[in-house]
């Protein structure tokens, strides 16, 4: 979700889609609030680990 969130952001920046720029903002956001809960030990959607 990271990476999706990045990717948008730069092409929003590139291209000047604001609706690009606002989305990819809002993906980085929630994908890093995940990735620090699931570093820090929390059940993320249900599950403690994905394999």
């Amino acid at each position: 979700m990271l990476i999706l969130g990045l990717i948008l952001l730069v092409i929003g920046l590139i291209t000047g889609i604001s609706v690009l720029w606002t989305i990819g903002i809002v993906l980085v956001v929630v994908g890093a609030v995940l990735w620090v809960l699931g570093a820090a030990g929390h059940a993320v959607g249900g599950r403690k680990h994905y394999w």
